[in-house]
């Protein structure tokens, strides 16, 4: 029976409902069937297969006892601010063991522009020049500071003394040290290794997430100071489509209709009567 037992559970841990986050929870809702995507486990990845055309949204929900601040980046992409997504940018802000969902790109305070599952060509991001990230959805969750009341004299005592001006530097130095600079900001980037230029090159057939039409999504702004500038925890959850995933052997590809099993039954069942 224990084994019976662990084959359930393993069988069941290939494709759940995401749970992203300890602080956060992250799931992927296909709107146009209500469905939350189920989650496939690679590699310490986790991955939703979506379909192409369907819009979908990103259910945000806070399962700590504070408010948190979720900086939300779609294939790299703030999903507010239109931004080369970074940690340190824009969110949203939820309450104590909230939940909502966000549906699109943030175009103003009541309107989104619908997330969609479209080619990576026609992606947001590839259509603004950033293709390269196409195909994470990502979470950089954020903890808020709260203010801890002292006495005046106590923090007096444990200011640091200020610190020594610096002496001026003269003109000779500033003249050796002025090449130094320059020669740093004239320096070129590196190029791109050639088996990454070819990755980017085939990956047109991916899927990528589309700016879709205008929808009523009202919010409001609100203050929130950030416990540290590091993020608490990051979330991210990976994408494709199930055909993709399973050319990448994600998911594993089901046993066709008619095809031959070695293993099509549990038991031995009894002969049939004579």
């Amino acid at each position: 029976m224990r084994t019976l037992l662990c084959a359930a559970l393993l069988a069941a841990a290939i494709a759940t409902p995401a749970r992203a986050g300890n602080l956060l929870d992250l799931t992927i809702i296909d709107r146009d069937t209500g469905t939350t995507l189920p989650t496939w486990a690679d590699r310490g990845k986790l991955y939703v297969a979506g379909t192409p055309g369907h819009r979908y949204s990103v259910r945000l929900s806070n399962r700590s006892g504070g408010r948190l601040l979720a900086v939300l980046s779609v294939d790299g992409v703030n999903a507010v601010s239109g931004q080369t997504a970074s940690p340190d940018q824009t969110g949203y802000v939820l309450a104590p063991f909230e939940s909502t969902e966000i549906s699109g790109w943030r175009k103003n305070l009541d309107e989104v522009a619908q997330f969609n599952f479209t080619a990576l060509s026609d992606s947001y991001a590839a259509r603004t020049g950033r293709p390269a990230n196409v195909g994470v959805i990502g979470v950089a969750v954020f903890t808020e500071r709260v203010p801890v009341w002292r006495y005046r004299d106590e923090i007096a005592r444990e200011a640091p003394s200020p610190a020594p001006t610096p002496a001026p530097m003269d003109a000779e130095a500033q003249r050796a040290q002025a090449p130094a600079a320059a020669a740093g900001a004239a320096r070129p980037m590196p190029a791109q290794p050639e088996a990454q230029q070819k990755a980017l090159a085939r990956s047109t057939e991916r899927l990528g997430t589309g700016h879709g039409e205008r929808e009523y999504a009202h919010v409001d702004t609100t203050s929130f100071e950030r416990a540290s500038r590091r993020p608490a925890e990051t979330v991210a959850v990976w994408y494709d489509s199930y055909a993709n995933l399973v050319a990448q052997g994600i998911i594993q590809r089901p046993i066709a209709r008619g095809e031959p099993r070695p293993f099509p039954s549990e038991f031995v069942p009894d002969p049939p009567a004579h």
